[in-house]
């Protein structure tokens, strides 16, 4: 390649990553007046979304806590009556969903309003599932900063009745936003193509007793 012909793919790389960048800004920019603050007035919704994130040693890890600990103020305020639950428990030795449930209970949140989702195995699955196995219509969806603008697009996008609220206490690292600029564009992809999760399963919905999900 001649020196121009390298000029030239320099170039373009720069655009491709300007644009990449510019996705979650723009998912941020056009969703604002959805993510709500906890002094706004937040609207009653049937369900609070506790996106999974890590466990550490069988608990939930700082950012899932600080998730959780958002749906129960939710729920304690009675801006929602049910909390969802969702996560990788592909495995019998990776479950970011259990911790969550003995967190909310530790909490007072009554059994019958806790509904776990075993096959949220990314932000887009679990929006999907929350629709289509729960029969959620309306929802709340309680994460990060540097998460929500992403998962309130996808939920949006799915026809969901969403909104977003940061989950206070735990913040997230320069690389938690870098992170999100390839994840935005697999929603992007997700959402075009219409993909459907891995797994599906049978209707659980939300009306019913989350217990029925604690397998």
């Amino acid at each position: 390649m001649t020196s121009t012909s390298y000029m030239r793919a320099a170039v373009v790389l720069l655009g491709l990553l300007a644009l990449a960048m510019i996705i979650p800004i723009a998912m941020r920019s056009s969703l604002q007046a959805f993510i709500l603050q906890p002094s706004d007035s937040i609207p009653q919704t049937e369900v609070a979304i506790v996106l999974g994130a890590s466990v550490v040693h069988g608990m939930p890890s700082p950012i899932l806590a600080a998730r959780a600990d958002g749906a129960i103020a939710l729920y304690r305020a009675g801006k929602v009556s049910k909390i969802l639950v969702t996560g990788d428990n592909g495995a019998l030795s990776h479950d970011e969903v259990t911790p969550v449930r003995k967190y909310l209970l530790n909490a007072g949140v009554r059994p019958e309003d806790i509904f776990l989702d075993h096959a949220g195995f990314d932000t887009y699955s679990s929006m999907y599932r929350a629709r289509e196995v729960f029969q959620a219509q309306s929802l709340i969806i309680v994460t990060q900063d540097f998460h929500l603008p992403r998962a309130l697009w996808i939920a949006r996008h799915l026809g969901l009745n969403a909104y977003g609220m940061v989950a206070a206490g735990s913040e997230g690292s320069v690389f938690d936003y870098l992170r999100e600029i390839p994840a935005s564009l697999k929603a992007l992809y997700d959402v075009w193509t219409h993909r459907m999760p891995k797994y599906l399963g049978p209707v659980i919905p939300l009306t019913g007793d989350g217990q029925s999900t604690w397998y």
